[in-house]
């Protein structure tokens, strides 16, 4: 019986040919991809500081676990061994339990849920019995994981409809379309993966990597732009883009500003 750190000992075997350009890199091309993850989270860091002097803990916590998944993504992509799969996915479930703990609206608690310590409590309970029950069947986890981003879009329609600021309506729809062109090419990889093999073009994982990282990058100023509306009311959250506001592709980020005003 193979090691569970043993190379190719996972479940899951992406599109991408096995040791095509390294000896020791299974999947060249996926693993690399994952640079992405290493400039997502400094880039957040960096741009979010008037944010993080106010909420410190959610920005340290969050920007560290964004980087535990781009390191165990690398690991398993270049090994694709069962334990670098686990740590893959659960570096994803932690990060999103995370998110949820820090800036889960309280508008949106279960009713029996009075306080932001009981649902951190809720939350930690519920990430323990998730991350037991992928031990179960690993191939499943990236199908589930990927299904909790239809609960994250259906939070930002509600938030957008008690919001007119044409820049947070923008960020949205940019994070939309970066999130459909991701889980296009990971559904394509996954699904479709005889046919790309047949042009000789099988890299879209490595496409997801990047693009969900963008996605990303558009994601995450929303939700603090709507946390700080909720926990930060002295304060008036706008958001900013950098660069510059001319420029097609761009960083958006939040700035915080006058006295808060009800958007």
């Amino acid at each position: 019986m193979p090691s569970i750190f043993s190379y190719q000992s996972a479940e899951v075997d992406w599109c991408e040919g096995n040791f095509e350009r390294s000896a020791i890199i299974a999947e060249y091309y996926n693993t690399i991809s994952n640079v992405s993850f290493f400039i997502l989270s400094p880039v957040l860091f960096y741009l979010n500081q008037q944010y993080r002097q106010q909420r410190a803990l959610p920005m340290y916590v969050v920007s560290v676990l964004f980087l535990c998944i781009g390191i165990f993504s690398t690991y398993f992509h270049m090994t694709l061994s069962y334990v670098g799969q686990l740590l893959d996915e659960l570096s994803i479930l932690w990060a999103l339990a995370a998110a949820y703990s820090f800036w889960y609206p309280k508008v949106y608690f279960p009713r029996f849920i009075k306080s932001r310590k009981q649902f951190f409590w809720l939350s930690g309970v519920t990430t323990l019995i998730t991350t037991l029950m992928s031990f179960i069947k690993p191939a499943l986890n990236a199908y589930v994981l990927n299904c909790i981003a239809f609960h994250l879009l259906y939070l930002t329609w509600r938030e957008l409809k008690k919001c007119d600021d044409k820049r947070v309506h923008r960020t949205a729809a940019a994070m939309v379309v970066w999130w459909v062109l991701a889980i296009s090419s990971w559904i394509s990889d996954r699904w479709l993966c005889w046919f790309w093999q047949a042009i000789n073009f099988p890299y879209f994982h490595s496409f997801w990597h990047v693009l969900i990282a963008m996605s990303l990058l558009y994601c995450c100023p929303l939700v603090i732009y709507f946390d700080v509306n909720y926990e930060l009311p002295s304060f008036k959250p706008k958001i900013r883009y950098w660069p510059s506001d001319s420029w097609l592709v761009v960083v958006p980020y939040v700035a915080l500003e006058k006295p808060y005003k009800q958007c």
